[in-house]
């Protein structure tokens, strides 16, 4: 799979959907949660749906911010195909979040930080490029990638 290093598209005068994600993020952080951040937005650019990870507080471990933002879109929209949109994360997605964007039919997936432990786009098992993958998104790496990337590293150094 090629990385495709871009600026993030993004209307005149509104935040980007990678700076509301980070901003997630953040909120995530605050309440104890890993600080990840989702956005999906339609093919106009509207946000559709958004989330930051929830797995303590839903003590639900798919409660991934890619997971619960496709969910709040899907529903949105009220259909569980959100083809022709696009979805924004701050961290590299795992095989789980990965696997959802696939089955949503996203267009593209623009992540920040890469993880080299957890992710599964550029490391692990690379799902995008599995024969069992059926839909595989444009991907675009490294968006605000210093910023996603220090804000998880500042919150697991507070933890240690």
């Amino acid at each position: 799979m090629e990385r495709r290093n871009v600026s993030e598209p993004g209307a005149r005068g509104k935040p980007s959907p990678m700076a509301r994600a980070l901003d997630l993020a953040r909120k995530a952080a605050a309440i104890g949660e890993v600080p990840v951040g989702a956005v999906v937005v339609d093919a106009s650019g509207a946000v559709i749906g958004e989330a930051h990870n929830e797995t303590l507080r839903l003590a639900d471990p798919t409660a991934h911010a890619e997971c619960l933002a496709i969910r709040r879109a899907a529903a949105r929209v009220g259909s569980e195909r959100l083809v022709g949109c696009d979805i924004h994360v701050t961290l590299e997605p795992c095989a789980m979040c990965a696997a959802a964007i696939s089955l949503a039919r996203l267009r593209r997936l623009y992540y920040g930080a890469s993880d080299p432990k957890g992710g599964a786009v550029e490391h692990g098992v690379r799902f995008f490029s599995s024969p069992s993958c059926h839909h595989a998104p444009e991907v675009y790496g490294g968006i605000s990638e210093r910023e996603a990337a220090a804000l998880l590293k500042r919150f697991f150094n507070d933890r240690r």
